[in-house]
């Protein structure tokens, strides 16, 4: 990348057992914060931002039982840990379970307290939906209040689209034209699309088009490590498969980075984005949108 500072606005550093299998069996990538580090380190990666979730039971997720907010639970470092701080270089979006929204009223109102006492952190940029995973619409009633809350703090929301990383999500819920509704209903919220809604790209590349207030990540669109990334962008149909988009959309003012790790290493995906990615449009879509969307993210990086 040259001279260009790059921002992941999509990493993970949670206790998910798909994803330490997935760091193991398939990308081959150290899945700790340490790990995490020393690729941003190799990779000129200056900010990761961290999607949260949690799971009760090893394979749980997506898991009904997990308490609002979601957070990383991996991320603590012996730096961080005596603190319970995240490390300097990941920044969160608080991960919300719907679920426990949606029991009882004294229920509801403990766990909106959880989400709002999150929200007041300064390492916390965001929310993540994660749709699809959990079986409501975006913009189903139970989101209300977290919509209220995202208002108030000036946070955007984050909002898992496309295919799910478990056979339990149902697709109706995660495509990306359920955010078309959401964002005329909600004009004062801006919101991401991650994945931009693959496998329906062009779905998600017309809903950042038509929508100001929605941006989408690129994250997370293939799986594997560094062999299995050379074989695929071999083949022409895929790499046109997310470049017609792009290109549709031209909107690369409204793309940010993001790798999903522990998915795939970091290297390998940003090397996959620039091709994706017409050069002059590099510093966007690796830095300066993640600027744009994530005020919180440009206060701590103007600190540095």
């Amino acid at each position: 990348m040259g001279e260009i500072a790059i921002i992941d606005a999509h990493i993970h550093l949670s206790n998910i057992s798909k994803f330490r299998r997935t760091a193991v069996e398939l990308s081959g990538v150290d899945y700790s914060a340490a790990g995490l580090e020393a690729e941003f380190r190799r990779n000129d990666v200056v900010l990761g931002i961290g999607m949260g979730v949690t799971e009760t039971l090893a394979g749980g997720f997506p898991d009904e039982r997990s308490a609002n907010p979601m957070g990383l639970d991996m991320a603590s470092t012996s730096a961080t840990a005596a603190a319970g701080e995240l490390p300097s270089f990941v920044m969160e979006c608080v991960g919300i379970n719907p679920v426990r929204l949606a029991g009882d009223s004294a229920m509801r109102q403990r766990e909106l307290d959880a989400i709002e006492q999150a929200l007041q952190r300064e390492s916390v940029v965001g929310i993540k939906l994660y749709a699809g995973y959990y079986h409501y619409y975006v913009h189903d009633a139970v989101y209300e209040p977290v919509y209220e809350l995202a208002a108030r703090y000036r946070l955007p929301i984050v909002i898992h689209t496309g295919d799910t990383y478990s056979d339990r999500g149902l697709l109706k819920y995660s495509h990306p034209l359920t955010v078309d509704e959401l964002a005329v209903r909600h004009r004062e919220l801006t919101f991401v699309i991650c994945h931009l809604g693959d496998p329906w790209v062009m779905d998600g590349a017309e809903v950042v088009y038509k929508n100001p207030n929605v941006f989408a990540d690129l994250s997370g669109v293939l799986v594997g490590g560094r062999e299995h990334f050379a074989r695929r962008m071999g083949e022409p149909l895929l790499m046109e498969h997310f470049r017609r988009p792009l290109v549709y959309a031209d909107c690369y003012d409204k793309m940010l980075y993001g790798s999903d790790w522990p998915l795939t290493p970091i290297g390998v995906y940003i090397d996959f984005v620039r091709r994706l990615v017409p050069e002059k449009y590099h510093e966007q879509v690796f830095y300066r949108n993640a600027l744009e969307v994530f005020p919180r993210v440009r206060a701590r990086l103007a600190g540095i």
